[in-house]
């Protein structure tokens, strides 16, 4: 998928932030008010306060990251999409509120202070991750990012509930579990809770309302480290 969230945007006219990132229904862009369900349940999760530095893993253009930017202290995303981190940074880029142009495992892995940050989002694109990429994203968070407390994940899509979105009545199994397919990688919520015991974290799984464009084949994931009493 990364020529679609490399190439697709060009096509785009500058401004056209949600179509850019394919936050579309049928094509059109979602509504703002949509848009304000997102926010709503990232800021309930994530719990942003003025002394809080969030990185945001495959942020696209920035649209989404600019409504927390008064929330916090410090932001950072970053993106592998050039065209993107090049709107991002145009429209959205400011003293404090940096982008970055790189892949997130290599970012991940060569950050020289993991432990400047407190909060990770990571919203619409998890799913592209490879299963590697996956594992050393939420490894690294739980092991080097030693001050974040909570990193959330948006709209995955869950892997019960993929005949609600295939209703072509085709055979779509090999597309399921592949990261650069459609849609990505699907995992069911239990799948899910294991990858993050695998790394390192509790995971809390969430719903979107009813109203959501998304809520009838996607979940949210908040992961919060595993305190040494659910260990023992």
């Amino acid at each position: 998928m990364d020529s679609l969230y490399k190439e697709f945007p060009q096509v785009m006219t500058p401004g056209d932030f949600w179509r850019q990132i394919k936050r579309t229904v049928n094509g059109e862009p979602v509504s703002e008010e949509q848009i304000a369900m997102i926010v709503q349940a990232i800021d309930e999760a994530l719990l942003l306060g003025p002394d809080d530095r969030l990185l945001d893993l495959a942020c696209g253009n920035g649209a989404l990251s600019q409504y927390f930017f008064g929330k916090c202290e410090d932001f950072l995303g970053v993106d592998i999409s050039a065209v993107l981190i090049e709107v991002a940074q145009r429209y959205f880029e400011r003293p404090g509120r940096k982008f970055l142009l790189s892949d997130v495992a290599d970012y991940i892995l060569n950050e020289c202070q993991p432990e400047h940050f407190t909060k990770v989002l990571c919203y619409g694109s998890f799913s592209y991750f490879t299963e590697e990429s996956a594992r050393l994203v939420l490894t690294r968070l739980s092991n080097d990012f030693c001050n974040v407390q909570r990193v959330f994940i948006g709209n995955l899509p869950d892997l019960r509930l993929q005949h609600l979105f295939y209703r072509d009545g085709r055979d779509h199994g090999l597309e399921l579990k592949s990261a650069d397919s459609l849609i990505g990688i699907w995992r069911s919520e239990e799948e899910f809770r294991q990858l993050a015991a695998d790394c390192g974290w509790q995971a809390h799984i969430s719903r979107m309302p009813q109203a959501f464009y998304a809520s009838h084949y996607r979940y949210d994931v908040l992961l919060t480290r595993v305190m040494q009493d659910d260990v023992d």
